[in-house]
């Protein structure tokens, strides 16, 4: 099913006198990926930073289905269902893979500083937040590196482990930024298949540099360059853009 889960309307972040987000507008859709493009100053990460709650907006609106989230904090934004990861690998190393996925899941529990059988119980046999876990590493295809210290997996299994973290939070819209980044053929082919498989539940913005995952798992594409979008639509669009050529893609994606 397609619908809607996150809407962004001429969103501008100014920084003084620099918009390093100039009226950008995007749908997320259930069901799609939606790739973002541009050279390295695009505004790219700074889109994700806004959508997030990570920065406030200058100007413009998001809308999470009903909720106008515009400049609530990242608390608040990702209780409303959004999940995220970043540019550099964000996860606590000396923790197990599922000791790490285990917190994110847990902090999805509703603790009441009034009940005190919810202080008196030990996490770890918390069934809810046991299952939560247990599915997002399932999702992740990192059951077999469950029990291992996350600093002992090799940086595309981090990379994965943040997207097991993220899951096991229930986002409905997943902000990506370059989780391909660093990683050789074999681990990035791994990381687009599990971008494939977690696509049907979640609204997926893609922030990344890999052209050729971008054009196998995007169903839409936007191009940014200093801020502004300069074009947006299908992969068989931009790849044909004459402006896109210039500025980013380059003869062989033509």
């Amino acid at each position: 099913m397609h619908e809607v889960l996150l809407s962004a309307r001429d969103l501008t972040k100014r920084f003084g006198g620099l918009a390093a987000v100039n009226q950008v507008s995007l749908d997320l859709w259930r069901n799609r990926i939606h790739a973002v493009i541009g050279p390295n100053g695009a505004g790219k990460s700074t889109l994700s930073h806004l959508l997030s709650g990570d920065l406030p907006p200058t100007s413009g609106g998001i809308l999470m289905g009903t909720h106008d989230v515009s400049g609530l904090s990242p608390e608040k934004i990702s209780r409303l269902g959004l999940g995220r990861s970043y540019q550099k690998t964000n996860v606590f190393l000396p923790l197990s893979v599922w000791d790490n996925v285990r917190l994110a899941a847990q902090s999805r529990e509703g603790h009441h500083p009034w009940n005190p059988v919810q202080w008196l119980t030990s996490a770890a046999h918390a069934s809810s937040t046991n299952h939560r876990a247990q599915r997002a590493i399932a999702l992740a295809g990192l059951e077999p590196r469950a029990h291992r210290i996350a600093a002992n997996i090799s940086h595309g299994e981090q990379r994965q482990l943040e997207i097991a973290m993220a899951l096991a939070t229930e986002p409905q819209v997943l902000l990506l930024d370059e989780p391909l980044a660093g990683m050789g053929v074999a681990e990035a082919q791994r990381m687009v298949e599990l971008l494939s498989a977690i696509k049907k539940d979640h609204a997926i913005l893609l922030v990344e540099h890999d052209m050729d995952a971008v054009f196998t798992l995007a169903d839409h594409l936007t191009v940014m360059v200093n801020g502004q979008v300069i074009a947006s639509g299908t992969p068989a669009a931009i790849r044909q853009d004459a402006d896109v050529q210039a500025a980013y893609l380059g003869e062989e994606h033509g």
